[in-house]
């Protein structure tokens, strides 16, 4: 009998934003095929109750892309330029960070565009969930996910398994929720955010802002 495959989740991401710089372009041989890195800048505004004003974040994205899209998408990219790109969460091989891999990317102008950051993905919870109490007295659940999906490979033109674990932070009445709901084991589908912990390798972080619990049977 085959081993079973792994589970295959959905991890699906989009972002529309800003070049931070012109994408370096280079091309691998046998076969020649284009490879393609650049950082993506997003913005999101929220007003902070306790100030009594509106704030704003950036935040960066380490976006790589690999195949025929990058000739399509790229070749006249420059710093400013907004791109909206969709692709997947990943752990880079050559320099051990966490990344986004971007299948599809367009470019538009330079000029202003209200930052899109979408995520959606499924997972299994691999350890408990625990309560957090932030600075501004708010109160979140923490919590690893595992998460194995498939994907194309232009390299070896074949399939490939992604497996990526990722901490998720989900807020208000969610958190406890699946604080005396949830079991290890148990899967999660979200829809939410990409965020960065705030940390010298700035880990991905799964910012959720709905979550569908599917118990273990």
């Amino acid at each position: 009998m085959k081993n079973p495959l792994p589970q295959n989740h959905l991890c699906s991401l989009t972002l529309l934003g800003n070049l931070v710089t012109k994408p370096d372009i280079r091309y691998q041989a046998n076969p020649v095929i284009a490879i393609a890195e650049f950082k993506l800048a997003t913005h999101s505004k929220w007003f902070d109750k306790a100030a009594g004003q509106y704030k704003e974040w950036t935040q960066y994205h380490t976006v790589k892309m690999i195949g025929d899209v990058v000739e399509r998408s790229l070749l006249q990219a420059d710093k400013g330029d907004i791109v909206l790109i969709q692709g997947f969460m990943v752990n880079s091989k050559n320099s051990n960070r966490e990344i986004i891999h971007a299948t599809y990317a367009h470019r538009y102008p330079k000029g202003y565009a209200r930052s899109i950051n979408q995520l959606h993905c499924s997972g299994k919870i691999i350890n408990n969930v625990k309560l957090v109490t932030t600075e501004n007295n708010r109160q979140l659940a923490e919590f690893p996910i595992n998460i194995n999906f498939y994907v194309y490979s232009p390299i070896s033109q074949e399939l490939r398994c992604i497996d990526i674990t990722r901490t998720v932070h989900v807020w208000g009445k969610q958190a406890d929720y699946l604080k005396d709901t949830v079991m290890i084991g148990d899967e999660l589908i979200i829809e939410g955010k990409l965020n960065y912990v705030n940390n010298n390798s700035k880990s991905q972080l799964i910012d959720a802002q709905h979550v569908a619990l599917h118990k273990v049977s």
